[in-house]
């Protein structure tokens, strides 16, 4: 096999430009779609359960976004390894090891499934319950800021050949080809 690329997101953006796009992303994706949001559901009264459990699941929707990118691997029977910590004592998080290697489609689901299985519920759930909507389109928002940097990947991934591997590294990807038969 030989690398035909490597995908290192911190190293090519720098971790302040992505963490500046993802609030940036995360805050026009609340402008644009909660002004929908409130012309449809105009009337309804919004209820509020107060500031602290808004925090509180806004506290732990980075550890779901994380288990998101786990549950596509656990489904299709990969090898991950997975420890729970908190960041800095506090911040609860998941970090995950791919220990196999992974085909373009499954590592384009993984990268996909929070946006599946996160945003786009919360925002069917913002039609279901007028009273909520204002919460559910604010944790959908939020997941897609989280999700700037999986788009990142996203995008290099489609890039990647049809018959490519990918495999984790200790910084992020390696796009994997195999070689040509002399």
């Amino acid at each position: 096999m030989n690398c035909w690329k490597t995908v290192d997101i911190n190293k090519e953006f720098g971790p302040n430009r992505i963490n500046l796009l993802s609030l940036l992303t995360g805050l026009m994706s609340f402008l644009i779609i909660y002004l929908p949001f409130s012309i449809i559901h105009g009337t309804h009264e919004l209820k509020d359960h107060g500031f602290v459990p808004l925090m509180m699941i806004l506290f732990l929707l980075p550890a779901m976004h994380r288990l998101m990118h786990i549950l596509p691997l656990v489904l299709l029977y990969k090898r991950v390894r997975v420890t729970f910590k908190f960041r800095k004592r506090f911040t609860p998080t998941f970090t995950y090891q791919c220990t196999s290697k992974l085909s373009k489609q499954t590592s384009i689901i993984m990268a996909l499934a929070p946006t599946f299985l996160i945003t786009m519920p919360a925002l069917m759930m913002s039609f279901i319950f007028p009273g909520y909507f204002a919460y559910l389109v604010l944790f959908a928002a939020v997941n897609i800021g989280l999700s700037f940097s999986d788009f990142l990947y996203l995008n290099q991934f489609a890039r990647a050949p049809r018959r490519c591997v990918i495999s984790n590294s200790k910084s992020g990807y390696d796009i994997l080809i195999q070689r040509p038969e002399l």
